[in-house]
């Protein structure tokens, strides 16, 4: 009980640690008010990956990674006592997690395997306090991709320019990636990268 009080009145109303470099989880919080300091988790993603099973459950993969990444700052010396919140987003298609695309004709073969069909958004949530875990959840969403032709992918493409390739899906639903979507059943946020509606019900629900 008095660990759920200090994370409560910490997340509303004093810093709190995002353990996470990305720029749309920082607006994310940043827009709902949220008073919290970001930082770059100190842990190899990419390496976590190889320790779990490629055909574990996307909601389970998330949140093994989203704890690994709020661990890594929460064990730090300069965030002793501090609560410290941990995300990852994973996209489930076709019974598999996808990784990322390190070329153009990469995503153009990618976006075409999504065209006219509908994948899984998954985000794992974690705070952690002292370096254990305090919380959990995950959040799921449905995005559907329009059919697209060749010509259409390419001009999108075209358009979005290599840094489309830091994005799982190739597409940011914040920026160009409504053209190719066409239709999201479930929270908006938690395509951007984190399920704001996830956190915030559980933070009133204690109150």
């Amino acid at each position: 009980m008095f660990i759920t009080i200090i994370f409560i009145n910490t997340l509303m109303h004093q810093k709190f640690i995002l353990a996470s470099s990305s720029k749309s989880r920082y607006k994310i919080l940043k827009n709902a008010g949220l008073n919290f300091i970001q930082k770059k988790p100190n842990c190899n993603e990419e390496d976590i990956k190889k320790t779990i099973n490629r055909k574990t459950k996307p909601e389970i993969f998330a949140k093994k990674l989203s704890y690994e990444k709020a661990r890594s700052v929460s064990r730090q010396k300069p965030y002793a006592n501090k609560i410290v919140l941990g995300c990852d987003t994973v996209i489930y298609h076709n019974g598999k997690i996808l990784d990322k695309v390190n070329s153009i004709e990469k995503a153009k073969k990618k976006i075409r395997s999504l065209s006219g069909k509908t994948h899984l958004i998954v985000s794992g949530l974690t705070i952690c306090l002292n370096g254990s875990k305090i919380w959990e959840n995950y959040e799921k969403t449905n995005v559907k991709i329009r059919k697209l032709n060749n010509s259409e992918i390419n001009t999108y493409l075209k358009k979005t320019g290599k840094q489309i390739l830091s994005s799982v899906g190739c597409y940011q639903i914040e920026s160009l990636g409504p053209n190719i979507i066409e239709s999201i059943k479930g929270d908006y946020f938690n395509v951007m990268g984190l399920p704001l509606f996830n956190l915030l019900d559980y933070l009133y629900s204690k109150k």
